[in-house]
């Protein structure tokens, strides 16, 4: 195994390691808090609890893909809208009305996990369409393909 190998893996295992196994066992051990936090978006409880099994479904096979090159485009553009859509829903920085409060502020943590969310976004669409933005169209012409990550160039 070459070190281009290596990092690779590694790479791809530190962009998604925040998901599987990490989140997506805390959903699953914590199913009543998961669902709970998603009611306070999705009042209705039976939509939370669709909310939460689609969650865990994108954050245990996404990173899986990613992991391994399978249609790995396709499950890096998936984590990216899923990260965009959970800071959108979940950290709303600008709710809590004290981001520019002197001391403790709900606000700036929100602020903090809301840039954390979309600069994993940026990682992961880095991995739909490359370094240099080339693989926007192999990815527009074939989303399912793999970009081969662990093959020798």
């Amino acid at each position: 195994m070459t070190s281009q190998v290596v990092a690779a893996f590694a790479i791809r295992c530190l962009l998604v390691v925040l998901f599987f196994p990490f989140s997506a066992l805390d959903k699953t051990l914590n199913f009543g808090g998961a669902v709970g936090q998603a009611q306070q978006v999705f009042k209705a409880r039976p939509v939370a609890v669709a909310m939460i099994f689609t969650g865990l479904a994108v954050e245990a096979l996404m990173p899986l893909g990613i992991i391994t090159g399978t249609a790995d485009r396709l499950a890096a553009f998936i984590l990216a809208g899923y990260c965009i859509v959970t800071a959108l829903l979940f950290k709303q920085f600008w709710t809590p009305g004290d981001f520019w409060a002197h001391g403790e502020s709900k606000g700036r943590d929100l602020f903090w996990d809301f840039l954390k969310n979309f600069a994993l976004a940026g990682g992961f669409l880095l991995i739909t369409v490359g370094l240099n933005g080339g693989g926007l169209h192999a990815f527009i012409s074939n989303p399912t393909a793999s970009t081969h990550p662990y093959a020798m160039h």
